[in-house]
């Protein structure tokens, strides 16, 4: 260990980086290993020093006014859901299904994320908020890609890829073996973890995290480009056919996984990459607008819009001009995410309050002010790499509840994704030919319907036609495996 410790004690003090090693003598033996082999020696300085002022260059300079250059998206490359017709959009899905029946479709689940602002540390994707059935965010999304398999019919199957980080991967793991992989075949369901990168003060030193660790933080959602071709995933999904992916978040409750239709959409248009949006429709709403920029489609955070832009309307309609709500659910074909794999991302600077280790009284410090910056790649940050580029817009009502605060923030929460659920299958079953739905007498419509019963509101006519129900209403197949959860 000591001529280890001697090369790597070398190149930290020539990063600046010595102070890493200020506890030396009070570790213990297992603490210097870990110190050694799992922190210090995998930090590549040069890189990490390299991205540090990549990252500070572009979050200092003067950003150039977009608002001026700014195009809403050209109808060419975007189709709205409430604007097509029925056979238009059974026409789009026949054309997903059968990609999924060829076996030719995977999903890419982004849930490197834990439920802190929920008030746990487990991995988002756990997350129970409290439905009739008490299933949580993995096994809604499990249930899904189960039942759109058996609409596709034959064989096909689709792979599900989920980028875990280092905070969430193990407990990731054995929440799925614990939980029989929800019913799915294990060889069907591929975990893999995207990177994480040191934090550091705005000196450029990397932060303790403990006196034998280094704080870390995964490298943001845009991660996913290198972690798939250095976990072989790539070479995975050509091996195993895969050539179309459907790749979101864990937190949106009402996700349409693997959307034939969008695939559908996508593949119809040749597009390498697309993306779902929601019509935004008051423009102070806190999500970035997908728009096109010197001819190159890329999402414009909100906080870079003027208050003239993000309140323009069209003269014709009186919708927001700029309207396109990005939330993170993208198409990609597997030669995209080949070609751009290599490719530098941008790094965005996120200064944050990091918890550290204090190299001068070796206390641990909360800091109560942004103390350091976490570099992160954003997922979108590809789209002007598209050669053929396309967005479908969705309803929001029907696609988009997003889980991010606890119920004490009144948005985002669990009482807000679960009555976004309520309202939609209770939609659903007035389709299908129920004839009344009765509250449960204080006024609450607790209605929820099995991803195993129905997709997307198909085939509920047998069920509901005619129907009187009284809610709390829960409905499922026979073959519904209760003990999961």
């Amino acid at each position: 260990m000591c001529e280890k410790y001697n090369t790597i004690a070398q190149q930290l003090a020539k990063w600046q980086q010595s102070h890493l090693l200020t506890f030396w003598d009070e570790l213990t033996e297992e603490e210097k290993a870990k110190l050694l082999d799992t922190a210090v020696e995998s930090v590549d300085c040069a890189a990490l020093d390299e991205a540090f002022r990549r990252a500070m260059a572009t979050a200092t300079s003067t950003k150039e006014n977009l608002n001026e250059q700014l195009k809403p998206l050209a109808r060419e490359r975007y189709l709205s859901v409430s604007e097509a017709t029925k056979e238009q959009l059974l026409d789009l899905q026949q054309v997903g299904l059968e990609q999924i029946r060829e076996g030719r479709v995977g999903v890419i689940l982004l849930a490197g994320g834990q439920g802190t602002r929920l008030g746990s540390s487990a991995p988002k994707g756990t997350f129970n908020v409290g439905l009739p059935s008490q299933k949580s965010l993995f096994q809604l999304q499990a249930e899904r890609i189960r039942k759109l398999q058996k609409l596709a019919g034959a064989e096909g199957r689709i792979r599900w890829y989920i980028m875990t980080s280092e905070h969430t991967h193990c407990e990731t793991r054995d929440y799925f073996l614990a939980n029989q992989h929800f019913g799915l075949p294990s060889d069907q369901i591929r975990l893999f973890r995207q990177r994480s990168v040191p934090c550091v003060d705005f000196e450029g030193r990397i932060l303790l995290d403990e006196k034998w660790k280094v704080a870390t933080a995964p490298d943001g959602n845009g991660g996913i480009y290198r972690a798939l071709k250095d976990e072989g995933i790539l070479d995975e999904m050509d091996r195993e056919g895969v050539r179309y992916l459907h790749a979101h978040s864990v937190d949106n409750i009402l996700i349409k996984v693997a959307d034939p239709v969008f695939i559908g959409y996508c593949v119809r248009k040749r597009a390498d990459c697309g993306v779902k949006v929601i019509e935004k429709v008051q423009p102070d709403e806190a999500v970035g607008v997908v728009c096109e920029v010197k001819g190159k489609y890329q999402v414009v955070e909100y906080s870079e819009l003027s208050s003239e832009t993000a309140t323009q309307r069209n003269p014709c309609d009186g919708k927001l001009t700029f309207n396109a709500g990005n939330i993170c659910n993208h198409f990609f074909t597997t030669e995209f995410l080949r070609r751009i794999a290599e490719t530098q991302m941008p790094l965005h600077v996120a200064k944050k309050k990091i918890p550290f280790i204090d190299t001068v009284t070796g206390e641990r410090v909360k800091p109560t002010v942004p103390n350091g910056i976490k570099m992160e790649k954003f997922i979108f940050d590809v789209f002007p790499l598209a050669k053929q580029f396309v967005a479908l817009e969705g309803r929001r009502e029907e696609e988009f509840s997003a889980l991010k605060n606890a119920d004490s923030a009144g948005i985002d929460c669990p009482a807000s994704v679960r009555n976004d659920i309520y309202r939609l299958h209770r939609k659903w079953l007035i389709n299908a030919g129920a004839s009344e739905i009765i509250d449960a007498g204080d006024g609450s419509i607790d209605c929820e319907i099995s991803p195993l019963l129905s997709y997307a509101g198909e085939n509920l006519e047998m069920a509901a036609a005619g129907q009187s129900f009284q809610c709390p209403i829960y409905l499922t197949c026979d073959d519904e495996d209760h003990q999961l959860g």
